[in-house]
């Protein structure tokens, strides 16, 4: 018999592993850490992404006592090196938010108050340069992400250097001139669809640099559901900007515009979830497996 390499748990079970870890989010915060769309409660946190922030709160601190063991050993103390937390999983999962929650919820421990956050977004590369390469249409796949940037951010992190990440713009739909500097953080968050993807041979993989990885996952209708629902309300929101490069897409009838968003998820978005990014979930170290109603369903953990 096949030996199953995850501990798997259902919503209740893995709701128990919380503990007396307490919820010290409230209504407020949420506004801050939903996106358009999003279904998040405190409800989803306390019995979701509570036990995970325990999890990994356990997880930093056992890092953190090799490294201590580590300096014993060698004779002298060196600064730690921030724990990386990769997250991946398709457009509109939710791994934004997952990301967003973990990075608030893990700031609230008094091990690890220093929590930064980078999505690989600010590693696309440039609109100009796509269009040059002849890949504009392929935004979000392996190919449009400047990987060596990010494997360097990545060794700077882990070697407890200052590393700076270029910042996206969304309204722009582009990477700006900005940087984001992480300077030594406890925890670095690292978001984006392709995180866990291997690279070419001989070659590091941005997955390398991770103490933890997470998969956020549910079925395809669902998250194809999840697309269209954002895309209209982004059309009633966020595109309405005149500045937005998705301000176009307003003037479309709705009937026209679902047309569009659907051409979109059947060109671009599914072939990318099922070519590059749903391979990578079995490199997970934890799978959240959502169901229709947005919340996690079931958690898989993979075994030590």
């Amino acid at each position: 018999m096949a030996v199953d390499a995850y501990v798997r748990f259902d919503r209740d079970a893995w709701s128990r592993l919380r503990a007396n870890t307490p919820l010290t989010l409230g209504e407020a915060d949420l506004d801050a850490l939903r996106a358009i769309g999003d279904h998040l409660s405190l409800d989803e946190i306390e019995q979701s992404y509570l036990p995970l922030s325990r999890l990994l709160n356990l997880h930093v601190a056992a890092r953190q006592a090799l490294h201590a063991v580590t300096s014993t050993f060698l004779g002298h103390t060196s600064a730690r090196v921030p724990y990386v937390i990769g997250i991946a999983g398709s457009v509109a999962v939710g791994k934004s938010t997952t990301a967003r929650v973990l990075a608030s919820l893990l700031r609230r421990w008094a091990d690890h108050p220093r929590v930064e956050l980078v999505t690989t977004d600010g590693f696309l590369l440039p609109n100009r340069e796509l269009a040059a390469r002849g890949i504009a249409h392929r935004k979000g796949f392996p190919e449009s992400y400047n990987v060596k940037a990010l494997v360097e951010f990545l060794d700077a992190v882990k070697s407890g250097r200052p590393a700076s990440a270029p910042i996206y713009s969304h309204l722009a739909y582009d990477v700006t001139d900005e940087v984001t500097v992480v300077d030594r953080p406890d925890i670095v968050i690292v978001e984006g669809v392709n995180v866990l993807a291997a690279g070419a041979p001989g070659r590091a993989f941005v997955s390398d640099y991770f103490d933890f990885s997470i998969y956020v996952d549910a079925a395809e209708p669902l998250v194809r559901t999840w697309f269209l629902d954002r895309f209209h309300a982004l059309r009633a929101t966020a595109f309405r900007d005149p500045a937005s490069y998705f301000h176009r897409y307003t003037t479309m009838s709705d009937a026209e515009a679902a047309a569009f968003a659907d051409h979109v998820w059947a060109t671009i978005n599914v072939v990318n979830l099922r070519e590059n990014i749903a391979p990578t979930r079995q490199r997970a170290t934890l799978v959240l497996e959502k169901g229709p109603d947005h919340r996690v369903a079931s958690v898989a953990l993979r075994r030590l």
